[in-house]
């Protein structure tokens, strides 16, 4: 391998309008889990399971749609990856005290280092990508 080949890890699900959002949370907890994640970095867990539960949560709210979530980490960042449907993109919306719900992307781009929305040519994407602290970061699995 050249030096500048990069090494990655990764696993997809697909969740559809039926499965709930634990499923997904669950199913990332176990993966990060399998990177030493949950004792070495607990709180960008933490991050990124509520980041999934958004995302999960908005494709079958908003989109209507089956949810495809994509976790791929490189050594450098973890990525979450939704594609839905809708072609419609999310955008942080500012609090509002007289709606419940709308916090969302607000959440995701608070807890993510990063996060981007493009569409696709069946719906759109959206990632966001954790870069646990240095000594959760050393695991290459």
């Amino acid at each position: 391998m050249s030096e500048s080949s990069l090494r990655a890890v990764g696993w997809a699900r697909s969740l559809p309008l039926e499965s709930s959002v634990k499923t997904a949370r669950d199913w990332a907890r176990d993966h990060l889990s399998s990177l030493g994640w949950t004792d070495s970095a607990p709180d960008t867990v933490d991050a990124v399971l509520l980041t999934i539960s958004e995302l999960v949560t908005n494709a079958h709210v908003h989109a209507h749609s089956t949810a495809h979530l994509v976790l791929t980490w490189d050594s450098r960042c973890l990525h979450v990856t939704v594609h839905d449907a809708s072609p419609r993109l999310p955008a942080a919306r500012p609090p509002d005290t007289e709606r419940t719900g709308g916090r969302g992307m607000l959440l995701v781009e608070a807890l993510a280092d990063t996060w981007q929305a493009r569409p696709c040519p069946d719906g759109k994407i959206v990632h966001a990508c954790f870069r646990p602290p240095a000594s959760a970061a050393g695991s290459d699995h």
